[in-house]
């Protein structure tokens, strides 16, 4: 029997302060949404002043990055660079500020970030890494 790491509540909450505290250091109104590596919701926090529509880019974003297994840079930066057929992949979040959540080189979970630029989206999710080690 194989056995996995999972993103516990405990996880989340850490994740979504690491990642808040972030956006709130430079004055960014976003949404983070954490997903598990099926890209199933865990937790979802949307700032003041952060857009309504930035809540379903977010939980997107972190889909996409759950299960493609990569950060959705790599998604855009494929359709911008002319493989288009791309866009017929069942994936929703192909923009800039996705990552996975790695454990022992194993995607346990995901995380989106909406709401500023897309280099601004990625660092929130970025601050992501050091919250579950």
């Amino acid at each position: 029997m194989n056995y996995k790491a999972i993103l516990g509540e405990s996880e989340v909450k850490r994740i979504l302060d690491t990642t808040h505290q972030e956006a709130l250091e430079n004055g960014w109104a976003v949404t983070i949404a954490i997903t598990d590596d099926g890209g199933h919701l865990l937790g979802l926090l949307r700032m003041d002043g952060a857009a309504p529509m930035s809540s379903h880019v977010a939980e997107e974003k972190a889909r996409s990055a759950a299960l493609g297994r990569k950060a959705t840079h790599v998604f855009e930066e494929m359709i911008n660079t002319g493989r288009h057929a791309f866009l017929s992949a069942p994936l929703k979040g192909l923009m800039t500020g996705g990552a996975p959540i790695l454990v022992d080189d194993k995607v346990i979970g995901a995380i989106g970030v909406s709401g500023v630029t897309p280099e601004q989206d990625a660092q929130v999710a970025n601050a992501a890494h050091g919250a579950i080690l």
